[in-house]
């Protein structure tokens, strides 16, 4: 499964909506409902489910579905 579709199951939890489908320029102001809370759930959600953990600077340059997938492939090495 490639990194979009489990970020996808994630953020549709997160977001609660089974619809929503993400590319790797979707940023918060696609999604009305991505603020700092919802960052930080996507952050501890996506943490537990790949089992690694994000630094500090990691996090603050997580902009974009694509950043999240860029911090992914170099955290837990190839991810499609």
């Amino acid at each position: 499964m490639s990194a979009i579709n489990q970020l996808s199951s994630i953020f549709q939890e997160v977001f609660d909506d089974p619809a929503l489908v993400l590319r790797p320029e979707t940023s918060p102001k696609d999604i009305a409902d991505w603020d700092s809370v919802a960052q930080v759930k996507l952050v501890l959600a996506i943490e537990e489910t790949f089992g690694i953990r994000f630094s500090t600077e990691e996090v603050t340059g997580l902009h974009c579905v694509g950043d999240f997938v860029a911090a992914l492939r170099k955290l837990k090495g190839t991810i499609a």
